[in-house]
C-alpha cells in the first residue's frame, strides 16, 4: 500500500494520467501542490506570467493535440484571472482541467485572505466542477474531471482544492483509478438508427443540398469520415469558423466557411439550399444572421452530441443526437451502393454555385500599389505560400482573425486555432505557446494585431524561460480594426477610442526580451522578411507589418438580414 499526501497524489495522478504539461502560476493556497511538482520530473510545469495565459496555453495545447489541457492556479485572484480562459474553452467546447488552490477548509466562507468561491464564480462557464472534501478522494475526483472534460461534448472542468487537503503531514492510500463510473453521466456513443435512415433518405432525394459542419467534427475526430461521405455524394460543403480544416479547403467541393464574414458562395448556397446537413455545428448567430430569415426553403438535418443544442435556435426537421464520427460512419454505410435521386438537379446546383464563385473571382480585395500600404490580405496570402499551408495558425480576435481565416487555406483539422464563441483578445500568443510545446518541430504562427498582442505580451518572458519558437505576425494598423470598421459603417466614422495613439516600438520591445523583430513597410520587403522569419523553426521571431489602416473585412452580413444579404465592399452589397 502506497501512502501519499494530497499534494503528492495530485502529482502522481498527473503522471499516471499521461499529462505532459501543466500551465500555471504559484500562490499560497497551491504551494503544497507546487512543492510536489518540484519533487518529480515527469510532468513539466510552464510558469506563465498571468493566469489567463495559462488557460489559453492549455487551450491551444488541447485544440492542437486533442488531449485535455491542464492548468494550476492559486486561490482568489489567481483563480479569477483564469475565468476568461475558462469561458473561452467552454464556448468552443475545449477539454481542460483547471486545478485551483483554495483557502483552508475551516476558513471557507469567512472572507479569508485570497478567498473566492471559484466554483460559484465559474458555474455558468464550466462543464462541471468539484470541491475536494477529503484528501483520499483526490484520485477519483481527478479521474472524473479528466473523463468529463474529454468525453461527450468536451469542456472545462474546475477542481477546487483547499490547502489543508494537500498538507504534507497527512498521508492516505493512493491507487490510480483506471476506470471511472458516474451514474448520472453517460455520454451517448451512437445516434438513433431510425433518425439516421430518415436523414439519408432526405440526403439522397435532395436537389440543392449543402453540408454545414462545425467544430464538433474536429473535436470528434470525424474529419476523415466526413471527407469520405462528402466525396461519395458529390455535395458542396461549408464549415463554421471552428470547423475550418475539417474538410480540405483546397478541394472543389469546399465552399469555404460561412457566416458574418464567410465566403459569398457559401452564404448564397446556404440561403438557396433545399437541404442542410448540419454536423457538429450549433447555428451560432455569427452564422445564421436573422434566424427568421435563415435558409427559408431548406429542410434541416442536425447532428450534435449535445441534445440541448438541437433546435435551440433553428428548428431541425431530423434531429440526431450522437457523436459526429459514429453518425457519419453509419451514414456512409447507408449511402454505399445507393444513387442520388436527382443527378441532373445536382449538376444544375453546381452550375449555380460555380456561377457565384465566378461572380466574386478577382474581386475579393484591391491589391496594393507600389506607393500604398500593404493590404492585410496580401500578408496572409504570402504567409500561406511561405508555409505551404501546413503551419499551425493561432489568431487573436478582430480583422486579422477574419483575414487569416479567409486567406490562409487549411487542408487539415486542428491547424486553425482561434477563439470563436467568446472572441477573446489575447488568446493567440499563449495558445501558440501551448501548441509549440506539443509540436516543437512544427511551424506555429500567431497572427495578431497590436491591440490584441498587448493584452498578453508579457508571455514573451515565458518563452524566454521555457523556449517556444513561435512566429508572431502583427498586422499593425494602429487601431482596433474591427471596432473601427463598425464605426465606419454605423457611426459615420466617429472613431471613438479605436485608434492606438501611443504604440510601443515593437522592435525594441521584442529585442529587450532577447528575440528577433523585423519591421515591414512595403510589399517588396514582405517576402524576404518571411524567408528570414521561417529560417529557424525554433527561433521566436516577431514580424511587425504595417498594413492599410482603412481596409475592411468583406463579405459582411447586413445586420438582421438573411444569409444572402451581404456587404461586398465599401460601396457594393447584394
Amino acid at each position: 500500500m502506497e501512502l501519499l499526501s494530497g499534494a503528492d497524489m495530485i502529482a502522481r495522478f498527473l503522471q499516471d494520467e499521461g499529462v505532459e504539461y501543466i500551465y500555471g502560476y504559484p500562490g499560497g493556497a497551491a504551494l503544497h501542490i507546487y512543492d510536489a511538482l518540484f519533487r518529480q520530473d515527469k510532468v513539466k510545469h510552464i510558469l506563465v506570467r498571468h493566469e489567463q495565459a495559462a488557460t489559453h496555453a492549455a487551450d491551444g495545447y488541447a485544440r492542437a493535440s486533442g488531449k485535455p489541457g491542464t492548468v494550476l492556479v492559486t486561490s482568489g485572484p489567481g483563480a479569477t484571472n483564469a475565468v476568461t480562459g475558462i469561458a473561452t474553452a467552454y464556448m468552443d467546447s475545449i477539454p481542460m482541467v483547471v486545478l485551483c488552490g483554495q483557502v483552508m477548509s475551516h476558513l471557507i466562507g469567512d472572507d479569508a485572505f485570497q478567498e473566492t468561491d471559484i466554483v460559484g464564480v465559474t458555474r455558468p462557464i464550466v462543464k462541471h466542477s468539484f470541491s475536494i472534501r477529503h484528501p483520499s478522494e483526490i484520485p477519483e475526483v481527478l479521474k472524473k474531471a479528466y473523463y468529463l472534460a474529454a468525453t461527450g461534448r468536451p469542456g472545462p472542468v474546475v477542481v477546487d482544492i483547499p490547502k489543508d487537503m494537500t498538507a504534507p503531514t497527512e498521508r492516505y492510500e493512493y491507487v490510480y483509478p483506471k476506470k471511472v463510473k458516474m451514474r448520472s453521466y453517460n455520454p451517448i456513443t451512437r445516434g438513433h438508427t431510425g433518425q439516421i435512415k430518415k436523414a439519408v433518405e432526405l440526403m439522397l432525394k435532395a436537389r440543392r443540398p449543402v453540408f454545414y459542419t462545425g467544430g464538433g467534427v474536429v473535436t470528434g475526430n470525424a474529419c476523415e469520415g466526413l471527407t469520405d461521405l462528402v466525396r461519395r455524394l458529390g455535395y458542396p460543403i461549408t464549415t463554421t469558423l471552428m470547423g475550418i480544416g475539417a474538410y480540405p479547403q483546397s478541394d472543389r467541393q469546399c465552399l469555404g466557411w460561412l457566416g458574418m464574414h464567410g465566403s459569398y458562395e457559401s452564404n448564397m448556397a446556404m440561403h438557396h439550399a433545399d437541404l442542410i446537413i448540419a454536423i457538429g455545428a450549433r447555428f451560432d448567430d455569427r452564422v445564421t444572421n436573422n434566424t427568421s430569415k435563415f435558409c427559408p426553403t431548406a429542410k434541416i438535418v442536425h447532428v450534435d452530441i449535445d441534445p440541448s443544442s438541437i433546435s435551440k435556435t433553428v428548428r431541425a426537421d431530423v434531429p440526431i443526437v450522437g457523436p459526429a464520427g459514429s453518425v457519419i460512419n453509419e451514414m456512409i454505410s447507408l449511402v454505399q451502393g445507393k444513387e442520388i435521386a436527382h443527378p441532373e438537379a445536382l449538376a444544375d446546383w453546381w452550375t449555380q454555385i460555380d456561377g457565384w464563385r465566378e461572380e466574386r473571382q478577382g474581386q475579393l480585395y484591391e491589391p496594393s500599389k507600389a506607393d500604398e500600404p500593404i493590404k492585410p490580405q496580401e500578408v496572409i496570402e504570402a504567409l500561406c505560400r511561405a508555409t505551404r499551408g501546413e503551419a499551425y495558425v493561432t489568431t487573436d480576435v478582430g480583422q486579422h482573425q477574419m483575414f487569416a481565416a479567409q486567406y490562409y487555406k487549411f487542408d487539415k483539422p486542428n491547424r486553425f486555432i482561434t477563439s470563436g464563441g467568446l472572441g477573446t483578445m489575447g488568446f493567440g500568443f499563449p495558445a501558440a505557446m501551448g501548441i509549440k510545446h506539443n509540436f516543437p518541430d512544427e511551424q506555429v504562427i500567431c497572427v495578431t494585431g497590436e491591440g490584441s498582442f498587448q493584452m498578453m505580451m508579457q508571455e514573451l518572458s515565458t518563452c524566454k524561460q521555457f523556449g517556444g519558437g513561435v512566429k508572431i505576425v502583427n498586422l499593425n494598423n494602429a487601431s482596433l480594426g474591427m471596432v473601427r470598421q463598425w464605426q465606419d459603417l454605423n457611426y459615420k466614422s466617429r472613431h471613438a477610442h479605436s485608434y492606438m495613439e501611443s504604440l510601443p516600438d515593437f522592435q525594441q520591445l521584442i529585442e529587450a526580451y532577447g528575440f528577433t523583430a523585423l519591421r515591414v513597410e512595403t510589399l517588396a520587403d514582405l517576402e524576404p522578411a518571411l524567408e528570414r522569419t521561417f529560417a529557424d523553426k525554433h527561433e521566436l521571431v516577431f514580424l511587425d507589418v504595417l498594413v492599410d489602416p482603412h481596409e475592411h473585412v468583406y463579405p459582411m452580413h447586413v445586420p438582421l438580414g438573411s444569409m444572402r444579404d451581404m456587404l461586398l465592399s465599401k460601396t457594393e452589397r447584394t
